[in-house]
């Protein structure tokens, strides 16, 4: 018997899901189930791919038995089965990255996110909510040896020799006082109904039956083995056979989730290609939406054979949220993964699913607005990074992504801002930064009010990157005659102010020359320029980036995302003449003093701006001389 502790992570997850996780006990048998699923799945294509197992006679099926005495219940398949190393590396261990994430995501709120197991592809340990004790015994399909694995969930696990007759793994949970409630039919059915009705194979359950003689009374006992599930493909079936009910049941089954989906996608395309797919969309972003290891949310099929559900190339990145399935019925059944990601048939389905979404996208956003806020509240971020990643389908995208607005409560589409521009205004402009209270706060806006504009707030991290990728929108739909393209126009660009209709007041420049020569003198290198603004009317100063450099979010998001080679970007700061902190330096000789204002002037316009200080200190410094 060989004995292995468990990687650290599995011990603070097991810990988590034994002290924490009660709510939703019920998940385990779902987890189990799934897991058996997979394995007769990965074992049904490789007895139609793969010479080596074809000769193995496979007749797949989930067995499911319990022992209310004995305090035990059972969870057998004859898939593809595990050896040693597959048992320690598969039940000992979590090689995923972002699993760290997850576990903090987990302790954070665990009563709530328990069904987040199943998303990371962890949830066979979910079973030590109701089970004191674990066994697996497997056989590896092609090998001789079989193998068990058992563990209390506490330190570690053992491995030793065992027998099979055939290949598969069987579950054994030693229940405890919380998990005796699943030792019965009624309780198994009901889950596999609710989570697993839909499993591609059938789900048998073994029980035994009371006898009564005719004068009712019991005579015995006789063991009844039935099948508990409907086990067809969903998505091949008709939409007129199907409802609401089934359709979020077959989600919860595949998707790991306890929540209904937001809403899905059931099609079937006949003609030179034909594929069904079915494709939902969470209410709630996966936990990994945003971690470069993210797990592949749709699963290929081929003859309703599944090829591979860890396939990135099956959906755009940036459509990484999407759960469901694509069943073709033009690939090869021993198509590769190389082959996948170059396939012509799997590009025009990928296309046309692509297609599909964003139209049903757009119908959303038209018909009905509480399902509309919560998917943009949810899926905003991806649809951004469509803009720039999917040139193709770019201008479908852009009617779909929102922002907050400096005119309108909530969300609101470039289209909506199109409708209120004012006539002779040609550009939309918007702002970035990394904070909303901030950018609507931020100085750069007061000319903007003031002359009634409206200014699209972009706080998102990336919108510095995608926004001006797309530089043009065209609005859908212009009347003859009526302006059809409008540029996007960052007012935090130096060039930006050329628009407002303000001419240069050559007095004014004249008279504040000096003050903005002694300031530029002041601060030296820490700007590109020194200039009076045409677009404060309240603040003292804010501060511009020239049109060729990146802005100094980007410049921070780039540093926090390991890029070393960075320029090092410099502001422009523009003045309000009229404000009295710059008047009153007219007649100062002090340089001392005018190096304490200049520098304060600067690092104040570059907190409001969400920018952090190289030398908070030295600003506290100078901002007490002042004071005092």
């Amino acid at each position: 018997m060989a004995q292995h502790q468990f990687q650290t992570e599995v011990s603070r997850l097991l810990h988590l899901i034994i002290h924490s996780l009660y709510s939703n006990r019920e998940i385990f048998l779902r987890e189990l189930v799934s897991n058996a699923s997979d394995a007769l799945d990965k074992l049904k294509y490789l007895t139609v791919a793969d010479d080596a197992y074809k000769s193995i006679s496979f007749d797949p099926r989930i067995d499911i038995a319990f022992n209310k005495e004995g305090k035990t219940l059972t969870v057998t398949d004859n898939g593809i089965g595990m050896n040693e190393a597959d048992l320690a590396d598969s039940l000992g261990t979590i090689a995923r990255s972002g699993t760290r994430n997850f576990l903090d995501k987990l302790a954070e709120d665990a009563k709530k996110n328990s069904s987040l197991i199943g998303q990371f592809g962890v949830g066979f340990y979910s079973a030590f909510m109701v089970a004191d004790k674990i066994e697996v015994i497997s056989r590896k399909a092609g090998e001789d040896a079989a193998w068990k694995w058992t563990s209390d969930g506490k330190d570690g696990f053992d491995i030793e020799s065992a027998q099979r007759d055939s290949q598969g793994s069987t579950v054994i949970l030693h229940l405890n006082e919380e998990g005796t409630e699943y030792a019965n039919r009624w309780s198994i059915e009901d889950i596999i109904k609710r989570y697993s009705n839909h499993v591609a194979f059938p789900i048998f359950l073994t029980y035994d039956e009371k006898e009564y003689d005719n004068k009712g009374k019991e005579k015995g006992s006789k063991t009844k083995t039935e099948r508990i599930n409907s086990g067809t493909a969903l998505w091949r079936r008709p939409k007129s056979e199907l409802n609401e009910e089934d359709y979020n049941g077959f989600y919860k089954q595949m998707g790991h989730d306890t929540e209904d989906p937001l809403f899905y996608v059931h099609t079937k395309a006949e003609g030179t290609l034909e594929y069904s797919t079915l494709f939902y969309i969470p209410k709630k972003a996966p936990f990994d939406t945003y971690n470069v290891d993210y797990k592949p949310g749709v699963k290929l099929y081929v003859k309703r054979v599944f090829i591979t559900d860890d396939d990135k190339e099956l959906m755009p990145t940036w459509l990484r949220f999407v759960r469901g399935i694509i069943d073709s019925e033009d690939l090869p059944l021993n198509v590769s993964r190389e082959i996948l990601q170059q396939n012509k048939v799997l590009i025009n389905i990928k296309n046309g699913s692509v297609k599909k979404l964003l139209g049903e996208f757009k119908t959303l956003s038209d018909n009905n607005k509480e399902k509309w806020e919560t998917f943009i509240t949810q899926y905003n971020r991806p649809l951004k990074e469509g803009l720039y990643q999917d040139f193709a389908n770019r201008e479908a995208i852009l009617e779909l992504v929102r922002f907050k607005s400096t005119a309108a409560e909530g969300w609101t589409s470039l289209a909506d801002y199109v409708s209120r521009m004012k006539p002779d205004q040609k550009h939309i402009y918007y702002i970035t930064g990394g904070d909303e209270k901030n950018l609507r706060a931020s100085p750069l806006l007061e000319a903007y009010t003031a002359k009634g504009i409206e200014v699209l707030i972009m706080d998102d991290e990336i919108d510095d990157i995608v926004i001006p990728s797309v530089g043009r929108y065209k609005k859908p739909g212009a009347a003859e005659g009526e302006s059809q393209e409008f540029e996007l126009k960052a007012v935090n660009r130096a060039g930006a102010d050329e628009e407002l209709g303000e001419a240069k007041d050559k007095a004014a420049e004249k008279e504040n020359k000096p003050v903005i020569e002694k300031i530029k003198k002041a601060l030296g290198d820490r700007v590109k320029d020194v200039k009076l603004s045409r677009r404060l009317h309240d603040s003292p100063s804010c501060i511009v980036t020239d049109e060729n450099d990146p802005t100094m979010q980007m410049a921070q998001m780039l540093k926090a995302m390991g890029q070393t080679e960075i320029p090092d970007i410099k502001p422009i700061l523009e003045l309000n003449g009229d404000h009295p902190i710059v008047a009153g330096l007219r007649d100062v000789q002090d340089e001392e003093r005018i190096a304490d204002v200049a520098a304060v002037l600067l690092d104040q316009a570059l907190l409001v701006e969400g920018v952090k200080l190289k030398n908070p200190a030295d600003f506290v410094k100078r901002l007490n001389r002042l004071l005092s």
